[in-house]
């Protein structure tokens, strides 16, 4: 009796190892999943990650594409780099913590001053959501009246113009700024770029002519160009936009082989189980097929371009190639 009892205890504690392994596997016992998700968007209040954090997390509970409720969070702080280094540090292994980001997270991990030592290949891609491509544009009244005048004045003297962004120096609108003068053979070291804390206060910039043009993401301009207090000169998307970009030339069609997308992806911490990364393959490929989703872009002016986990990953390889590129030429490279 004794013997037999001693096997049941045996039994009994591989039983509870297994159900305890299950349990840590899954983030707390049953199947995947089964607790709240925070979302979080590595920045203040009202920008571009918060909007698209608070945008996925509304569209995915209200058609319960996602049944467990979500919560947004905001953990603003060197461009993303403070929230980068407390999430691989601390939530590599868990799967209920996600975050967005867009093309920063490359351009951090790859430039010299105020890096951050963690990149894309430290979490786990899960989908490009959408996206968005710079835009090289002056004020209404502005001399230049096509991007080659813009590139020909700065090729004979590089410092008598001066290009404005809404980030800081090697960062994504100055990568955006002096992508056309590098494509063009211009040394983009010898091209004047003012920072600015982000889109708006650039474009005041440029409208108060203290910046003689500006590199952004094209979405921010559309007001400005339907007001006509704006004139885009190009922009890097592969082919032309629609809608009040319709008559914008892509850089290529100028001459310049070039492009620059600017998109926004989910991504999740490094160690997800393959059901995990399933569970998120099936309910972000939902959501870009969903009508809410679709007005939920209409709202924001945003194009939709979805790209699940391993053609996500894939792209981020290749457009590390296009930044690493531009920080090299600058400089600014680490």
């Amino acid at each position: 009796m004794k013997k037999m009892n001693g096997f049941k205890m045996i039994a009994a504690a591989v039983v509870l190892v297994v159900s305890l392994t299950a349990c840590s596997s899954s983030g707390g016992g049953g199947s995947y999943p089964n607790k709240p998700f925070i979302v979080t968007a590595p920045s203040g209040a009202g920008g571009g990650w918060d909007k698209t954090a608070r945008s996925l997390s509304k569209v995915l509970t209200e058609t319960k594409l996602v049944d467990q409720t979500i919560t947004v969070e905001n953990k603003p702080g060197g461009g993303g780099t403070v929230f980068l280094a407390e999430y691989v540090a601390k939530d590599s292994k868990d799967p209920y913590k996600l975050f967005v980001s867009s093309p920063p997270i490359l351009i951090n991990n790859l430039k010299a001053e105020g890096n951050s030592p963690y990149g894309y290949k430290d979490v786990t891609p899960l989908a490009q959501m959408t996206k968005d491509f710079g835009a090289i544009a002056v004020s209404a009244d502005s001399k230049f009246t096509d991007l080659k005048s813009l590139l020909d004045a700065l090729k004979a003297d590089p410092t008598s113009i001066t290009l404005a962004g809404g980030s800081a120096p090697g960062s994504m609108d100055h990568l955006i700024s002096v992508l056309p003068a590098f494509k063009h053979g211009i040394d983009p070291k010898v091209v004047k770029y003012l920072s600015y804390d982000g889109g708006g206060e650039a474009i005041a910039a440029l409208l108060g002519n203290n910046a003689d043009a500006i590199g952004t993401d094209v979405s921010s301009l559309g007001s400005y160009l339907k007001a006509g207090k704006i004139k885009i000169l190009a922009v890097t998307s592969p082919e032309r936009l629609g809608g009040d970009f319709a008559d914008v030339p892509t850089l290529k069609e100028l001459g310049l082989d070039a492009e620059f997308l600017i998109w926004r992806g989910v991504f999740g911490p490094k160690e997800m189980s393959k059901d995990e990364l399933a569970y998120w393959d099936k309910a972000l490929k939902s959501l870009s097929e969903n009508d809410a989703w679709a007005a939920e872009l209409k709202a924001n002016d945003w194009a939709s371009e979805y790209k699940n986990s391993a053609d996500f990953t894939a792209y981020l390889a290749e457009q590390e190639k296009t930044v690493q590129e531009l920080l090299t030429a600058l400089g600014m490279q680490k």
